[in-house]
């Protein structure tokens, strides 16, 4: 399927596939979640961007990117999620992610956090040559109360000439 994998902006339409694969049972543990009006209203804000991931006609994946309209180029990774684990589809989707928010979003660093818990999600971040910038310790508060860390990382510029555009 990485072969096959396509890039592209998010349509209004593509809104009920985003939502199913955010709320996949258990992938509240790993990925956050919006309400539709939450994901309306964030569609609809031009700091914002929504990129999806298609293979053979269907969304597999998607990302929300924020900051576009930062001034100092720090655009942040709000959320990225696949459809179906453990087909090498995350690392390839972030990795045009990355590309596009360079090429495209005119980024001079490009930070997430993540749960300081999510090792396999830090793994692939670490594989595109993001680096980690400390810990945000119980930062997020989870749906079920527990609050969780999180994990910062960025990647910049220069670190991604270096490594070169995974075109």
């Amino acid at each position: 399927m990485k072969a096959n994998l396509t890039l592209r902006t998010a349509a209004s339409g593509d809104l009920d596939a985003i939502m199913a694969i955010e709320r996949r049972a258990g992938f509240e543990r790993w990925v956050g979640r919006s309400s539709a009006e939450e994901h309306r209203a964030m569609m609809d804000d031009g700091n914002c961007a929504y990129l999806v991931g298609e293979a053979d006609g269907e969304v597999v994946a998607f990302a929300i990117l924020r900051d576009l309209n930062d001034p100092h180029g720090n655009r942040y990774l709000k959320r990225v999620a696949v459809a179906r684990t453990d087909e090498g589809v995350g690392g390839a989707f972030l990795a045009r992610v990355v590309d596009w928010v360079f090429d495209r979003a005119g980024a001079h660093r490009f930070w997430l956090d993540c749960f300081s818990h999510n090792a396999r999600a830090q793994r692939v971040y670490e594989k595109l040559g993001f680096t980690s910038d400390g810990v945000l310790r119980e930062a997020y508060l989870g749906a079920d109360g527990v609050r969780r860390n999180l994990t910062m990382m960025a990647l910049t510029r220069p670190q991604w000439a270096q490594r070169g555009p995974s075109r």
